[in-house]
C-alpha cells in the first residue's frame, strides 16, 4: 500500500503536539496524591487490570497480526497499539457507562507508570519476526542499515508525555480550580484536534480509505471490541463488582491514542512512519465509536446493579459491614442475586 504524500503536514504535527500536551496536561491536573494511593485500595482491580492491560492486549494484538496477515508496519504499529496504557478517555466512558470511576483513574495511572516498563519488554518480545521483515524489505530497496524497534527513542517519548502529568498534578496541588479548568479545557481541545486530523486526513487522502486492505480495518476495530470482551470477562471471573468489571472492560479496550502519534512521530521513520501512522488514526477513530456503543449498553443494563451497589455501599458505610440490606421479594433479578461478583459482605451475597 503506497503513500503517496504525507499523511500529516507540518501544522499537523504542531496540533498534534498540543493536543498530546494539553491531554496529560489534562490528566495530570485531575490526579491527587490520594489517587496513587487508591491504587492500594483496588489491589484486585489493578492486578487484573495490569494482566488485561500488558497480558491480553499486546497478546490479541499479534495474534490479529498473524491471523490477518498484516504487511509488518501495520503489524508493528498494531502491536505498539496493543500495549499502550490506558487513556484518559476510559475514564469519561466508565463514569457514562456506570463504572467506577475511581478504579478506572486508579489503573490509568498505574498502566501509565508501568508503560516505561512494560513497553520496551513487549515490544521486543513481539515484534522480532515483523522487524526482520521490515529489515528485509529494507535491504531489497537499497537501504543500508537494518531495521530496529527504536527502544530508547520510545522510553524518552514515553517520559516525555509523562513531563505534562506532572505540570497538571503540580497545578492541581496549588489550585484546584486552575486545575479543572485545565482539565476541562484539555478534554475539549483534545476533541477538536482528533477531528480535525482525522477529518483532514480523510479529506485529503480518501483515496487511501478504498486502497486499505480489509484486514486492516478489522485489525484495528477488533483489537479494541476483543480488549473490552476480555476485560470484563477477566474481571468476572475473578468475582469483582459489575461496576469493576465495566470499568476495567473500558480501560483494557480504550488506549491511550495520543501517547501511540507521539511514539510513531518522534521514534519511527520512513518508510514504516505513514503506514504505522494509518493504522494509528483508523484506530483512534473506530474506538471512539465502538466505545460509545459499548458504554451506552453498559449504561442501560448496569442501571440496577449499579443503584444496588451504591445503596449496599452506604449502607455498609452506616450500618457496619455485617448489616444486610433488605429487599422485596423479586426486587433483584436472576442476573443479580446469582452474579458471584457482588461482593463479599454479608448485604451484597444473594444466594
Amino acid at each position: 500500500m503506497e503513500f503517496p504524500t504525507q499523511l500529516l503536514y507540518p501544522i499537523d504535527q504542531v496540533l498534534l503536539a498540543l493536543m498530546i500536551f494539553s491531554i496529560m496536561f489534562g490528566m495530570g491536573s485531575s490526579l491527587t496524591v490520594d489517587d496513587f494511593k487508591t491504587v492500594a485500595r483496588y489491589p484486585r482491580g489493578i492486578l487484573i487490570g495490569f494482566l488485561s492491560q500488558f497480558g491480553l492486549m499486546p497478546l490479541f494484538a499479534f495474534g490479529l497480526a498473524i491471523v490477518l496477515e498484516l504487511p509488518p508496519a501495520y503489524a508493528i504499529a498494531l502491536i505498539l497499539i496493543g500495549c499502550l496504557p490506558g487513556g484518559t478517555t476510559s475514564n469519561m466512558f466508565a463514569y457514562f457507562a456506570r463504572g467506577s470511576v475511581a478504579l478506572s483513574i486508579a489503573m490509568t495511572t498505574a498502566s501509565t507508570v508501568m508503560a516505561l516498563m512494560m513497553m520496551p519488554l513487549l515490544l521486543e518480545l513481539y515484534t522480532a519476526g515483523f522487524t526482520e521483515a521490515v529489515s528485509e524489505e529494507m535491504i531489497a530497496a537499497g537501504a543500508d542499515a537494518e531495521f530496529v524497534i527504536p527502544t530508547g527513542n520510545i522510553i524518552a517519548s514515553l517520559v516525555l508525555v509523562l513531563v505534562p502529568v506532572a505540570m497538571g498534578m503540580f497545578l492541581r496541588a496549588k489550585s484546584r480550580v486552575w486545575a479543572k479548568t485545565a482539565e476541562d479545557t484539555a478534554g475539549f481541545m483534545g476533541i477538536i484536534v482528533i477531528i480535525y486530523l482525522i477529518g483532514t486526513a480523510f479529506a485529503r487522502h480518501s483515496g487511501l480509505m478504498l486502497q486499505t486492505p480489509g484486514s486492516i480495518y478489522i485489525a484495528a476495530i477488533c483489537v479494541g471490541l476483543l480488549g473490552f470482551l476480555f476485560g470484563y470477562w477477566m474481571s468476572w471471573l475473578f468475582r469483582l463488582s459489575p461496576i469493576f468489571q465495566r470499568a476495567i472492560s473500558l480501560e483494557t479496550g480504550i488506549q491511550n491514542g495520543p501517547i501511540a502519534f507521539a511514539i510513531i512521530l518522534l521514534s519511527f521513520a520512513e518508510p514504516v512512519q505513514s503506514q504505522m501512522l494509518w493504522l494509528a488514526i483508523l484506530y483512534s477513530t473506530f474506538i471512539v465509536i465502538t466505545s460509545s456503543f459499548i458504554t451506552l449498553y453498559y449504561r442501560r443494563v448496569g442501571k440496577l446493579d449499579y443503584e444496588v451497589y451504591k445503596n449496599t455501599s452506604i449502607h455498609n458505610r452506616l450500618f457496619g459491614e455485617d448489616y444486610v440490606t433488605g429487599y422485596p421479594e423479586g426486587f433483584l433479578p436472576k442476573r443479580i442475586k446469582n452474579d458471584p461478583s457482588q461482593g463479599s459482605t454479608p448485604s451484597q451475597k444473594r444466594d
